[in-house]
């Protein structure tokens, strides 16, 4: 499995480029449109104060093939970001998270149509198994991969303290490859009514 850091992903309703500095401050503003989900939610912040930090982490982590990230662009905006991580290179499997959008663009195509494109990719690239870890609380995220096509394997219990201090326990949600054909297909019916 060789996952291609520099491919540009595209489809009719998002494009997925490498993160770069050109994307930075539209995706500052993406996050500082909902303080809440970063304080509830999510296990870092990137809102206010917390951006730039947490942008070097990603950028460094990036830098040492730890992780790959891509701004989800929609209409030459960038809108929000989501990433490859723990990669486990010899069993073929990889996580894909970190995912954020901007409130605007919640509950539409943007999802569906990147997860889309990294599926795709990913599996393309010879990936056995794709993972998805989704904090417990999240409703809504959890909702969105069983929509995606993610199967339930099981919670890790008291597995990660978020930023905040709070101790979550984290879902674990995964496709495998031969699943994918029939995941693809319904992920394409169901962005057909986007049309």
């Amino acid at each position: 499995m060789k996952v291609d850091p520099t491919r540009v992903m595209e489809n009719r309703f998002v494009r997925l480029e490498p993160f770069t500095d050109a994307h930075k401050e539209d995706l500052r503003e993406a996050c500082d449109a909902d303080p809440s989900v970063w304080t509830d939610l999510y296990p870092y912040s990137m809102a206010g104060e917390h951006f730039d930090p947490q942008w070097s982490r990603m950028a460094a982590n990036q830098a040492k093939g730890v992780s790959i990230h891509w701004a989800v662009l929609v209409g030459g905006r960038c809108i929000g970001i989501t990433c490859y991580s723990s990669y486990d290179l010899p069993n073929a499997s990889l996580e894909i998270g970190g995912t954020y959008y901007h409130p605007d663009y919640r509950g539409g195509p943007v999802n569906p149509a990147a997860k889309r494109l990294m599926m795709e990719q990913a599996f393309g690239d010879g990936a056995r198994r794709v993972m998805f870890r989704v904090d417990a609380i999240n409703a809504r995220s959890r909702a969105a991969v069983l929509k995606l096509g993610g199967k339930l394997e099981g919670i890790l219990r008291q597995d990660r303290v978020t930023w905040t201090g709070r101790v979550r326990d984290t879902c674990i949600f995964s496709v495998l490859k031969d699943e994918w054909p029939p995941v693809r297909d319904g992920l394409d019916e169901r962005l057909k009514r986007f049309e």
